[in-house]
């Protein structure tokens, strides 16, 4: 945190915040003209946060931030797009597999080991791409506004 940047918190929040929600203003903006014109019955806003938004990282705490609004930009977007028939969905990644955690594989193939979520290994980007699918695929249609966890139980506390 005492190293943090004003260059890297600007670059982190326009990445990680300002981007999905622009994105998600486009998006929701075409499937209200499109469930207007009868061509979509629904739509769908997934948001793709990450842990990170309710796990403290000290060294990250400009992520951790962006993707803690991420939950707010979320229930936001799931209250005003309701009425127009879109629901809107977070998913929190936990420990993946994947080029960003690739530079501490060694520090949480550790931790995964010792316990660090109830399901003792690294999550997949296919797991990731598996709740996104279901949500998208509009199986939950009586929720919106919720967080997916995809961490492998991380999210639970343990004593």
């Amino acid at each position: 945190m005492l190293e943090a940047t004003e260059d890297s918190w600007d670059t982190v929040f326009a990445t990680n915040l300002k981007g999905p929600f622009f994105l998600a203003q486009l998006a929701a903006r075409q499937m209200i003209e499109l469930i207007d014109a009868a061509k979509i019955p629904r739509g769908t806003v997934i948001n793709v946060s990450s842990i990170s938004a309710y796990a403290v990282s000290t060294n990250r705490a400009d992520y951790c931030m962006a993707k803690a609004a991420m939950q707010m930009m979320t229930w936001l977007l799931a209250d005003r797009l309701a009425e127009q028939k879109i629901n809107v969905y977070e998913v929190c990644p936990g420990v993946i597999d994947s080029d960003m955690t690739a530079p501490v594989k060694e520090k949480y193939d550790a931790l995964i080991a010792a316990g660090l979520s109830p399901i003792r290994r690294w999550g997949q980007p296919a797991d990731v791409a598996a709740a996104v699918s279901m949500l998208a695929s509009g199986q939950l249609p009586f929720s919106t506004g919720e967080r997916i966890n995809v961490d492998g139980g991380f999210h639970i506390r343990r004593l």
